[in-house]
């Protein structure tokens, strides 16, 4: 069962790119802490019901939390909410798509914290097949900004690269603490580990974006109460896709889980062509051949 983190993976990130289209069409109608808002708050009752039958249904023992899942699941939840907010700040700077790109880094950095954080390594193969998709990944993040991409290393320490960084240092610790959290509860089985993790994780998220918004715009929180029909389904996208990435991060290392779920921005790109009839440009082209190659190379390592 150890390359079932591999279909898992892919197909989160499909369902993550179907969530983020369905949140760009909420996010005219609620704003920036609203459509972010529904992601959690719709996700977890579908979160609370796969659980349920997982232990109803197919016999699973309830995990019983430890310290060191707490301290895990709000570590790894509040940072997600962090990298989510710096990634949308980046609206506000100049060069927007020299911050995405730096983002993009959240594997390596992955890669980094997992050392720190659950003394795991990973081998030069899988650390060659990162490095080849982080580099397809930037180039596809700066191809529509023809003078973004030298940007991204001369100068690198402009406001948008620094933001760039702590997102995906925010997302990287997300990654490891979700699987540190999962694999805490040893012995009931990867998957209602990781559907226990995934649970509480929304509940928390759901609880801190609540209060938040509460006390910031409470009209913010009533309008995506009001837009149920709408932000059902980003919820339900978003819980069924997290399903997949935290069980795959369950089952394996999260630096290698998420630099194989950059294959996100190829499905992006795919969705532009076919349904939107944008052009492909051959600086995308060339990185998306890399990221393949990345994953390719991670897969077959």
């Amino acid at each position: 069962m150890t390359w079932l983190w591999i279909p898992l993976t892919i197909g989160a990130a499909f369902l993550q790119n179907v969530r983020s289209s369905l949140q760009k069409h909420l996010k005219g109608q609620l704003g920036t802490t609203g459509a972010t808002f529904v992601r959690f708050g719709y996700g977890f009752p579908f979160a609370i019901a796969y659980l349920a039958v997982l232990v109803g249904f197919f016999g699973f023992d309830l995990p019983v939390p430890n310290a060191r899942f707490l301290v895990f699941v709000i570590l790894g939840g509040i940072s997600q909410i962090a990298g989510t907010a710096l990634l949308l700040t980046l609206f506000d700077v100049r060069n927007f798509a020299v911050g995405t790109a730096y983002s993009k880094t959240e594997t390596v950095q992955a890669a980094i914290f997992a050392i720190v954080f659950l003394g795991e390594t990973i081998s030069l193969a899988a650390t060659l097949g990162i490095f080849i998709s982080l580099i397809g990944v930037m180039i596809i993040s700066t191809a529509r900004s023809p003078a973004t991409f030298s940007s991204t290393t001369h100068p690198w320490l402009t406001r948008s690269a620094l933001v760039g960084l702590a997102s995906g240092a925010s997302f990287g610790i997300a990654a490891v603490s979700y699987r540190g959290a999962s694999l805490s509860l040893e012995g009931n089985g990867f998957l209602v580990q990781a559907a226990f993790t995934l649970a509480l994780v929304l509940v928390l998220q759901t609880f801190v974006m609540a209060i938040y918004m509460a006390l910031r715009n409470p009209g913010e929180l009533r309008d995506a109460l009001a837009a149920w029909r709408i932000a059902i389904w980003v919820g339900a996208s978003g819980a069924v896709g997290s399903i997949g990435w935290f069980t795959a991060m369950t089952i394996q290392n999260a630096a290698l889980v998420r630099a194989v779920g950059q294959i996100e921005l190829v499905f992006t790109i795919g969705a532009s062509v076919l349904i939107f009839r944008e052009k492909i440009l051959r600086l995308e082209l060339f990185g998306i051949a890399l990221v393949v190659a990345g994953i390719i190379v991670l897969v077959l390592r």
